[in-house]
């Protein structure tokens, strides 16, 4: 069960980003399904600048931006409205040799019994 306006506005937010720091490149968006914790997570990865280490601490905070053309609220947002829902909205550099950054959040999923 979730708001899906809000849950499509974190993953709009996530993709404008993402469209914003990669000006050539590519971006990935995966949807994982984990029985075991029993969530969802998404992940949208992108092969542009990466996360900036001045930015790290801050990404999740109120009028936090290196961008000339954001108000610094996006990602504040998002991680509002994830935790809301239950869930947790993360960010790293990615580690698998490529450049960019993957931020990806979870869910608690329902079981079936529940879902109807």
């Amino acid at each position: 069960m979730a708001d899906k306006d809000r849950i499509i506005q974190v993953i709009s937010n996530l993709l404008s980003n993402a469209l914003k720091f990669t000006k050539e490149g590519k971006i990935f968006v995966n949807v994982i399904e984990k029985n075991i914790n029993k969530q969802v997570i998404v992940s949208i990865k992108d092969t542009g600048y990466g996360i900036d280490r001045e930015m790290i601490s801050r990404l999740f905070t109120k009028f936090a931006t290196k961008s000339f053309d954001g108000t610094g609220l996006g990602l504040y947002i998002s991680r509002s409205i994830i935790e809301a829902h239950g869930g947790m909205i993360w960010a790293e550099d990615n580690d698998d040799g490529t450049k960019g950054a993957t931020f990806a959040f979870s869910l608690p999923k329902l079981s079936s019994y529940n879902q109807r």
